[in-house]
């Protein structure tokens, strides 16, 4: 099985970056603009030389858009956010840094509400 890359200053093979690095910072993010899995949004500024799109969560709902960095299981939005509530993957049940949602504004259009 060929394993998803997540591009970044990562610090290992769980998604972990220069910028989050704590032991709960194990998803990453697929950008629209590229169409690469990230590290975070701080990764991909630094490391890309095109603008950032954000998603529309509407339009967007059927894309994989989040890779759990434990075990590259690759999640929609709706997936992820239905599991983020427990903060755990859904697939391998690693725990996600709830943090996280505080950063949505930077890659969706249209973030939940009760996330912003």
């Amino acid at each position: 099985m060929i394993e998803t890359a997540i591009y970044g200053k990562t610090v290992d093979d769980q998604s972990r970056c220069v910028h989050w690095h704590l032991p709960k910072d194990v998803i990453a993010i697929r950008f629209k603009c590229c169409d690469k899995y990230y590290a975070c949004f701080e990764c991909h500024q630094e490391l890309s030389s095109h603008p950032l799109e954000k998603y529309d969560l509407l339009d967007d709902a059927n894309k994989h858009l989040i890779i759990c960095g434990v075990c590259r299981h690759e999640m929609t939005f709706a997936e992820y956010y239905d599991y983020n509530s427990n903060l755990i993957c859904p697939n391998c049940r690693s725990p996600f840094n709830p943090g996280c949602k505080l950063h949505y504004h930077l890659y969706f259009q249209n973030p939940p509400p009760a996330m912003c």
